[in-house]
């Protein structure tokens, strides 16, 4: 097994966090090290980690990085180990026991700079209706097949090679460590780099959407956002004709998608969720600019848990 250490930032989800490491102890493969990152300004992670200490199968690394944000934590992570393979998993993730070992083979096969999982969804039983699109929305779904791909999915249950995906001391851009988007940004990078992607189907993993995430609202919020990407991308990069071009597609996916929603809606069909989802990513390849972005992570999510 090569030498591979799985960061978890963390932020005030003890359940969770208790959940995501006990599923990295009961990997196949073997670990350098697990670091822990704790986004809490108060250090609530601290009692999950000592409690679980003895159970590890390798060192329990904890980091207290009390600035709340996605991109700060996935830094901090990344300043505590020297791992030249470096695995991510979220919170809210549980990883089945060949996780690590199917990314590292695949890695190993291909070469490639990044390898990704397939994600099955979990939402709770209260759902209703959406339960079949929020599964999928908080799933990952690509190729029957592991090997080379090409397109880049989120940073969460995925395997980067620390000397050509990770640059640097800091590769997580902490401009979007309230809204997200930050494993954008490092991917699009990387691709225009000539950097590689690659799918390892068998390394499974479940994501376990909370309530206060588990709803349409939420779900759209986001497909908002990840709709901005491919045009915040191209104005990052001063490409003014790729960032026109994102809002054309943008446009016209808004008016297609939707006019097929307010249909379905009118039908009161439960498949108006997925179209209106990919209306909402329409809406936002044109409205993407700076101040418009939803915000999921950091303070915004502490200030929720916090009641203010």
């Amino acid at each position: 097994m090569r030498d591979v250490a799985v960061l978890i930032p963390t932020l005030r989800r003890p359940e969770s966090l208790t959940r995501a490491l006990r599923s990295l102890f009961g990997q196949t493969a073997a670990m350098r090290e697990i670091v822990v990152v704790d986004n809490d300004p108060q250090g609530t992670a601290d009692p999950v980690v000592e409690a679980l200490r003895a159970e590890a199968p390798c060192p329990l690394v904890l980091v207290h990085t009390p600035t709340p944000g996605v991109a700060t934590a996935r830094n901090a992570g990344l300043a505590a180990t020297a791992a030249p393979l470096i695995a991510f998993l979220d919170d809210d993730e549980a990883a089945s026991p060949g996780w690590l070992a199917a990314l590292v083979d695949i890695q190993t096969a291909t070469g490639a700079d990044v390898v990704f999982s397939p994600i099955r969804g979990r939402v709770p039983e209260t759902v209703g209706w959406t339960r079949d699109y929020l599964e999928r929305f908080f799933g990952r779904e690509g190729p029957a097949d592991s090997g080379l791909i090409d397109r880049a999915y989120g940073c969460g249950a995925s395997l980067m090679v620390r000397a050509t995906a990770l640059l640097g001391p800091a590769p997580f851009d902490t401009r979007a460590d309230q809204a997200g988007g930050e494993d954008d940004a490092l991917f699009a990078a990387l691709g225009a780099r000539g950097g590689r992607f690659a799918w390892a189907a068998e390394a499974w993993v479940e994501e376990f959407a909370p309530a206060h995430r588990a709803t349409l609202r939420y779900a759209l919020a986001r497909a908002f956002a990840y709709g901005q990407g491919p045009s915040q991308t191209a104005a990052a990069n001063r490409n003014w004709p790729g960032v026109a071009r994102w809002m054309v597609i943008g446009a016209g996916q808004t008016v297609v998608w939707g006019a097929a929603a307010l249909i379905l809606t009118l039908l009161n069909r439960p498949s108006r969720a997925q179209i209106m989802d990919r209306a909402a990513r329409g809406v936002g390849k044109v409205l993407w600019m700076k101040g418009l972005e939803p915000r999921f992570y950091g303070a915004r999510e502490l200030a929720r848990l916090e009641g203010r």
